[in-house]
């Protein structure tokens, strides 16, 4: 039976109504996780090296999909709430024109920004080639990539979950089996790579088109609309968090590289990629749920339903601690075995990695509470206190932390200082939780 947006959630019924949005996050990662998987074992770690360093770059410019996604599935599915479908359908279709246009054009410009861009981060001889040739390759699909994200939050919204279930799992699929073909089979190196990624995500980003160009049984159907500049900067504030999150995550990610490459070079930047590729599987628990659950908080929040946000914000906070303390115990098993699957061929390299991830894992006891408390604050349409938790976690904290840490404890202070960035964003998070509770109602 199909579960309605209005209704009171229990865990089991919670739990089922987000279970396809955590999914489609995970297999949204394996894009790059299984690109990881293919270069280190069949073409090699400087190869490995270059894929990890301009993909912060190309996942900063595919952010404005997730500010348009999160922000604007908010605001149409308040709208749902309210009863009025038919601007909830003019909303989310000049969305999703806004986010063509826009995508086509970051698209043509990281192209061109991708050499300049591989340069300025260390990139020489071999390793420059690669990241040119991984980037542009990659930037043939970044607009379909961005719709992806767009309707991951939309077929939510649409209480479509397990239909975006299945299109993440076509392409994820998709790009498993290309990858095998094209860097195993016919040996294209680390172009295979990116071909497998362009071809996995032109499924799921042009299928879900389709599917909402045409009649349909959802609450959401592309058609006619108008452009409406106060929705569409309505969305931009609300969805500000996610776009923050992201644009800092890559920078980030790249002074990451930098100082990994000051610290062990190659091998650095190549454990360290290793650890990503678990973290963006990890992680993607706590961005499914937030994804999965904000459409209720926000169809509830429209409605006027003090009772059923007091009821989501509870369960919400005990599921995310619950997996939080299971995935730092899981993490702490599979080090040395991730460690030997990705780079067993290198004994230095695998016992870095190895190392680095057991003390990067106290991570996941933390930083779930912090994706949360953004995203629910989204869901609440109060895009300013999610943009400023994001701003803290993502770029203030870590990267003062990241500066400062490695000058007193090495490269260990490069593994570490996510966790104390997270934590200094627990404060900034439960402080918003305490103050913000008497005008939303949630306790």
């Amino acid at each position: 039976m199909k579960i309605q947006l209005s209704e009171h959630f229990t865990y089991k019924k919670l739990l089922k109504f987000v279970i396809p949005s955590i999914v489609m996050m995970i297999f949204t990662s394996i894009y790059s996780v299984v690109d990881g998987l293919f270069v280190s074992n069949f073409v090699g770690k400087t190869a490995l090296a270059a894929v990890n360093l301009i993909m912060p770059f190309i996942m900063g410019l595919s952010s404005l999909g997730f500010m348009i996604g999160t922000g604007g599935s908010a605001i149409v599915a308040k709208t749902l709430g309210e009863g009025k479908k038919k601007e909830a359908n003019e909303y989310f279709s000049m969305l999703v024109y806004v986010t063509i246009v826009g995508g086509v054009a970051i698209s043509v410009a990281g192209m061109f920004l991708t050499r300049p861009v591989s340069i300025a981060l260390g990139a020489r001889g071999k390793l420059l080639s690669d990241c040119i040739l991984y980037g542009r390759l990659s930037f043939l699909s970044l607009t379909a990539f961005m719709l992806q994200n767009v309707f991951q939050s939309f077929f939510v919204a649409a209480q479509k979950p397990r239909l975006g279930l299945y299109v993440v799992l076509s392409a994820g699929v998709s790009n498993i089996v290309l990858d095998y073909i094209f860097i195993v089979v016919l040996q294209f190196g680390v172009a295979g790579a990116a071909l497998g990624t362009v071809c996995g995500e032109f499924i799921g980003g042009l299928f879900p088109l389709f599917y909402f160009a045409r009649k349909n049984s959802s609450l959401l159907r592309l058609g006619k609309t108008r452009f409406c500049g106060r929705i569409l900067r309505k969305t931009s504030i609300n969805g500000s968090s996610e776009l923050m999150t992201h644009l800092s995550s890559s920078l980030v990610n790249s002074i990451y590289n930098l100082q990994l490459m000051r610290f062990a070079g190659e091998d650095g930047v190549a454990a360290y990629g290793t650890i990503m590729y678990v973290n963006f599987i990890f992680i993607a628990i706590f961005l499914g749920y937030s994804i999965g659950s904000a459409p209720i908080v926000s169809f509830h929040y429209g409605a006027g339903n003090e009772d059923e946000l007091k009821n989501l914000f509870k369960k919400s906070l005990t599921l995310v601690g619950s997996w939080g303390l299971m995935l730092f115990c899981l993490a702490q098993m599979i080090a040395a075995p991730l460690s030997h699957i990705f780079v067993g061929y290198d004994v230095g390299l695998m016992e870095l990695t190895r190392h680095g991830f057991r003390i990067f894992c106290l991570v996941y006891l933390l930083n779930g509470f912090n994706i949360y408390g953004s995203s629910f604050f989204t869901a609440l349409n109060n895009g300013l206190i999610s943009a400023l938790i994001s701003f803290l976690r993502t770029l203030v904290f870590q990267l003062t932390v990241l500066i400062v840490l490695p000058e007193i404890l090495g490269i260990d202070g490069v593994w570490g200082s996510v966790v104390l960035a997270e934590l200094l964003t627990v404060c900034v998070t439960v402080t918003f939780f305490i103050s913000q509770r008497k005008k939303y109602h949630y306790v």
